[in-house]
């Protein structure tokens, strides 16, 4: 994954301009740069949410040099909040990029074991769509 792509899915995660600098290792005004480019409002100071599944998924998954993302670890469970719900990597991942709730089993359609990367989920009604299409399993 990209530098560019990766200071996005932050930004849309709700990461501070600095946060996302460190973390990338980039300039602050490069982040702030891409967040006036997608029309994203500006962050606003305080402390996030440290319960949230998101927020646990975006602070513990591994960027790869392939353009994956994994989370170390023997489960790809988050437990989250005081009641220490668990939810699975691949629904948080799904909701981050479709902004829905997943209908069925989501799953990994890229061939990475283990990815849990946003863009490379997929649920049922996507993989039935694609099987429609190109007429091979998903």
């Amino acid at each position: 994954m990209n530098k560019q792509a990766a200071i996005t899915e932050l930004l849309r995660a709700g990461h501070s301009e600095r946060a996302i600098a460190r973390q990338l290792n980039t300039s602050t005004h490069r982040v702030q740069a891409i967040r006036l480019q997608l029309g994203l409002p500006a962050h606003r100071p305080g402390p996030t949410p440290a319960g949230s599944h998101e927020d646990l998924f975006w602070r513990r998954v591994q960027h790869t040099d392939d353009g994956h993302l994994l989370l170390p670890g023997a489960t790809t469970d988050i437990r989250a909040g005081h009641e220490g719900r668990k939810e699975g990597a691949r629904r948080i991942a799904f909701r981050i990029r479709h902004r829905r709730e997943p209908v069925g089993q989501v799953k990994t359609d890229c061939g990475q074991p283990g990815c849990v990367h946003p863009d490379h989920v997929a649920d049922q009604p996507m993989r039935d769509k694609f099987r429609a299409i190109f007429g091979t399993a998903a």
